[in-house]
């Protein structure tokens, strides 16, 4: 009888070099569409609050559409920080959601369909995270994610309270 172990086929001190979407987590390429997309959105939403911002001078809107802008701003600078961490381009164009939601007159109205846009990211981010395996992209995106929803909630009180 041989006491010969036989060698391995994938040995598990290589599972690190397997790739990620082999291990469940999204591919550099599917974070780096993912984070694009979340930019254009961002840049979109950036602009967005910076002009009603200036429409809502003197409302209770006022304080709350600055914070958003400031926060849109902000999650753009990350998202191209992470695009160059990967090495991937970024896109430089604005998301659509923009021309749709400066066409909105009324600054109640422009407003929720803000929110629904910071919605929309917040699923976005809700269904990529268990798939970012970067412990540093992950916290980023979460942070990110918790804004939108402190957001979210700010804007639901700001239209409730003006009877929206």
């Amino acid at each position: 009888m041989s006491t010969d172990r036989p060698e391995s086929s994938s040995p598990a001190c290589l599972a690190h070099e397997v790739d990620d979407g082999y291990m469940g987590y999204a591919t550099t390429d599917e974070i780096a569409a993912f984070l694009n997309e979340l930019l254009e959105a961002e840049r979109a939403g950036t602009g967005v609050a910076l002009k009603s911002a200036d429409a809502a001078a003197g409302t209770p809107f006022a304080d709350l559409l600055r914070d958003v802008h400031r926060d849109e701003a902000r999650w753009c600078a990350m998202l191209l920080k992470q695009l160059k961490a990967l090495g991937a381009p970024a896109s430089t164009r604005i998301g659509a959601f923009q021309e749709k939601a400066m066409a909105i007159e009324g600054l109640p109205e422009r407003i929720a369909f803000l929110n629904r846009g910071q919605g929309w990211v917040v699923r976005k981010l809700r269904e990529m995270m268990p798939k970012v395996r970067d412990d540093a992209l992950h916290r980023n995106l979460a942070d990110m994610l918790q804004s939108h929803e402190v957001n979210i909630a700010r804007a639901s009180d700001a239209l409730d309270a003006c009877g929206r």
